[in-house]
């Protein structure tokens, strides 16, 4: 065991005694479930069923997301499985209850002390422990390894920030990595830089272009529809601070009547953007507040969680949020998911921070699904033409839907690297895709 590693599990045994006051700040802060909290503390608070178990981890909502296709697949060829999925976030456990598939056990993941892993494995006994994205936790990676549990790390992606501070610590690196039975990250450059810490790498796949379109509420979507009209609908998908104002007021230059639907990425935001748009006199409705989408409602503010779905369905095109803080003057986000509204054929428009998504982007540009603009000054220009020939809209969309589809084959590969590692299955369970 590397000096480092030995460090750490000593500094965390001596530390773990804080844990639950630590908890107990976090939850009056909201940021822990205080019915559930103690399941940081490795305390399950649902009974293991018999057989073998399934582990898979993420950090919050998006991590976790990405992970469905996946359980989808787990369930329909190898139902005798039970699978566990384990979160760090109470935003990720909200939309979790929404989406998990009947059976799939969600808990928060431990703190990774030693007392609070091992309580955490000895209750669950995984026979797979399946890791997205870059959690990787010490103690819990290997405590796991040395009770013989399975690992994976998939759709790993490294930053650059990630990889110094890894760097410093070469021989706790090496031990993490050489832990997982198999390592695929998302990209080249991420695979290049786990490489170089010690990883073997088995493939490449990005679990965020695997998935299908979101979820959505069709008696919902019929009434808001039947209050919509006529009036072509551009949404604004998961924005930031200082989007949806500029938005508006770029899109007051459209010569036609529209309805705008604002879905920002963090809903608690709802407040700061009414005080935006009423210190503008704008007039639009807040979803939250009981604000009603009518005949007469041209902005409509949707800060509820958990259904982009539903407004993407409404829409005639979509601008991509989190694209465009650098053209207001603000740190980059790097952009959100444009598969999203691709999946269900709507034509996108995005600004020119995409850095999280860039070649999704560059690849749905290429195929003429997806348009880049500098500034949201621009969108009118793109938007207009679009609004005014649903043929072409509906065209463009078609084109975004098909590339979606080509970004989201390395499922099967991932499905094909994973089998080795799993259980036998009895008999009676084994499956065909």
């Amino acid at each position: 065991m590397s000096p480092a590693l030995t460090a750490y599990r000593l500094l965390t045994r001596l530390l773990e005694p804080l844990a639950p006051r630590l908890l107990d700040a976090r939850v009056k802060q909201g940021k822990e479930d205080a019915v559930r909290v103690d399941e940081r503390l490795g305390v399950a608070t649902v009974a293991r069923p018999s057989g073998d178990l399934v582990w898979m981890h993420g950090v919050s909502v998006g991590e976790t997301l990405s992970l469905l296709p996946l359980v989808d697949r787990l369930q329909k060829v190898r139902p005798d499985l039970t699978i566990l999925i384990t979160s760090g976030t109470v935003t990720s456990a909200t939309i979790l209850a929404q989406r998990l598939p009947e059976g799939v056990i969600h808990q928060f993941a431990p703190v990774d002390g030693p007392a609070a892993v091992a309580a955490f494995l000895d209750h669950w006994r995984p026979s797979l422990g399946i890791f997205v994205e870059s959690e990787l936790w010490p103690n819990l990676i290997m405590t796991a390894h040395r009770r013989g549990v399975k690992l994976a790390l998939v759709s790993a992606r490294v930053t650059d920030r990630t990889a110094r501070g890894w760097k410093r610590f070469p021989g706790m690196a090496h031990a993490l990595l050489t832990a997982f039975d198999r390592v695929l990250p998302q990209d080249e450059a991420s695979a290049a830089t786990l490489q170089t810490l010690g990883a073997r790498i088995d493939g490449l796949v990005n679990l965020k272009l695997s998935g299908g379109p979101l979820p959505h509420d069709a008696t919902a979507f019929i009434g808001l529809s039947a209050a919509i009209g006529d009036r072509p609908v551009v949404v604004a998908a998961s924005t930031h601070e200082a989007e949806e104002i500029a938005i508006v007021r770029a899109l007051d230059a459209l010569d036609q009547r529209i309805c705008l639907i604002l879905v920002p990425r963090h809903p608690e935001r709802g407040p700061e953007i009414a005080t935006a748009l009423t210190r503008d006199d704008y007039r639009f409705a807040l979803r939250s507040r009981g604000g009603v989408l009518g005949p007469d409602t041209d902005l409509y503010v949707a800060d509820t969680l958990g259904e982009l779905g539903l407004f993407l369905r409404l829409a005639d095109v979509v601008i991509m949020g989190g694209s465009f803080a650098p053209a207001l003057g603000l740190p980059p986000v790097g952009g959100h998911n444009p598969l999203e509204p691709a999946r269900i054929g709507k034509p996108a428009v995005a600004g020119p921070d995409a850095s999280n998504w860039a070649s999704v982007t560059t690849a749905l540009h290429e195929a003429g699904g997806l348009t880049v603009v500098a500034t949201p000054a621009d969108l009118p220009q793109v938007i207009g033409p679009l609004l005014n020939d649903p043929t072409a809209a509906r065209a463009m969309g078609e084109r975004a839907r098909r590339a979606a589809v080509d970004a989201g084959a390395g499922l099967d590969r991932l499905w094909d690297s994973l089998q080795p590692l799993l259980p036998p299955a009895p008999p009676i369970a084994r499956g065909r895709l």
